[in-house]
């Protein structure tokens, strides 16, 4: 009796390290398949590999790099549940064949915040399209959010938890961050597929339910950007609601009155916003009224746990799109009669008592940069410009810099 309890340990010993020594070799090649697969754009640091007998498998302080960003985005504890052994054994050795029911857990997830989150190297390609939810933050209205602003506020990082969760019958997703939200969205029907990265979740059978839930974010934005425009809070409103209306219309749509009354709410209260969207259907399978059609059913829309009716867009014909030379000067509030905002020359000694203020950059071969001062260096500075809802870091020798000039309000002349 005493031998065969001693076999048995010993062979429930020696699966347990099999098992564990499988797991590790099979997850460390399927990494190092991911590492080579996004090499191009980033770097991927594993940490260290960890499994659990109840068929889940651990990665420790985990890193990606993407090369575009300034920072890397730091998983602290990164877990994947099988639901068991042989699932896990069964996904590291074929990604294809993945459980019908899983889990994904990333927790301890942050992301710090720069002035200036784009590597410099990073260009745009070609005309950026009016983006639709960017709000004006600055004395030059067609200055948009970004990073900097938000690091100005305090929001120096995103901290939180990720999961996703694949049930048989619909997919689940969700983000918490400890100061920025959350966003959790529910999708009957969808399912992941790893081996087709162009289009990693297959389509449900109908739309995705998506909950916005901005922790109190929106009304310290509304309240940063309304004072950094220089703007009481109803004309910043209008400011964005003016940049939302146009943005729409470029594209061929008008929204109805409810949808644009809900979207300012959002923007100088936040609260929770659930909707009914389909990636599959154009605008996210938001309703579009045509001009001979009858009327489209509402989109399915709550906001504080109401329902909101009457949401839907309507075509409309694009304008022309026409550029007039006032346009192309800097927006600002009106001032008194003896008081004038614009560019004004400054030291470029003192360049960094500019940093954050919006600057004009004049070099030796006589181009010209706009933007906002992100830093300031011993032989380099660099301007920030937002570029496609992101901001774009140029780094500039301060040798070949011919003037420097500062936008500035209540000026006297």
């Amino acid at each position: 009796m005493k031998r065969l309890l001693t076999f048995i340990v010993v062979v429930v010993l020696l699966g347990w390290l099999l098992f564990k020594a499988a797991v590790w070799w099979l997850a460390d090649q399927r990494l190092a398949e991911a590492r080579e697969a996004v090499e191009s754009v980033g770097v991927i640091d594993r940490g260290t590999i960890r499994s659990g007998i109840e068929g889940r498998l651990l990665l420790a302080d985990a890193r990606y790099q993407d090369f575009r960003l300034a920072q890397p985005v730091e998983i602290g504890r990164l877990a994947f549940d099988a639901g068991s052994p042989l699932n896990l054994l069964t996904a590291l050795m074929d990604p294809g064949r993945l459980p019908v029911a899983w889990s994904l857990r990333a927790e301890k997830v942050e992301l710090r915040l720069e002035a200036s989150m784009f590597r410099n190297w990073v260009t745009a390609s070609g005309e950026a399209s009016q983006a639709l939810f960017a709000p004006v933050c600055g004395p030059d209205h067609r200055q948009q959010l970004g990073s900097g602003d938000l690091v100005r506020m305090g929001v120096d990082g995103v901290t939180g938890e990720a999961l996703i969760r694949q049930y048989p019958d619909r997919l689940y997703l969700e983000l918490t961050t400890e100061s920025t939200g959350s966003l959790e969205v529910e999708w009957p029907g969808a399912r992941v597929d790893i081996m087709n990265p162009e289009r990693l979740v297959r389509s449900g059978e109908g739309p995705m339910a998506v909950t916005i839930r901005d922790g109190g974010l929106m009304r310290r934005i509304a309240a940063y950007c309304a004072r950094e425009s220089s703007v009481a809070m109803d004309e910043w409103t209008r400011i964005v609601m003016d940049a939302f209306r146009q943005g729409l219309n470029l594209r061929g749509y008008e929204a109805s009155a409810q949808l644009l009354a809900l979207y300012r709410q959002w923007l100088i209260e936040g609260g929770e916003l659930t909707l009914m969207l389909n990636p599959d259907q154009p605008v996210y399978g938001v309703p579009v009224q045509g001009t001979e059609q009858e009327r489209a059913p509402d989109l399915m829309v709550s906001y504080n746990g109401q329902k909101v009716p009457d949401v839907y867009l309507e075509e409309v014909e694009p304008p022309e799109p026409t550029v007039s030379e006032k346009s192309l000067q800097p927006v600002v509030p009106e001032g008194t009669d003896n008081q004038v905002a614009g560019w004004y020359p400054a030291e470029l000694a003192e360049a960094g008592r500019w940093v954050g203020h919006n600057v004009r950059i004049t070099l030796s071969n006589d181009n010209v940069v706009e933007g906002r001062l992100a830093s300031v260096g011993e032989q380099t500075l660099e301007v920030a410009r937002t570029v496609g809802g992101g901001e774009i870091a140029y780094p500039m020798t301060i040798r070949a810099i011919e003037t420097f000039e500062v936008w500035q309000r209540g000026q006297i002349r």
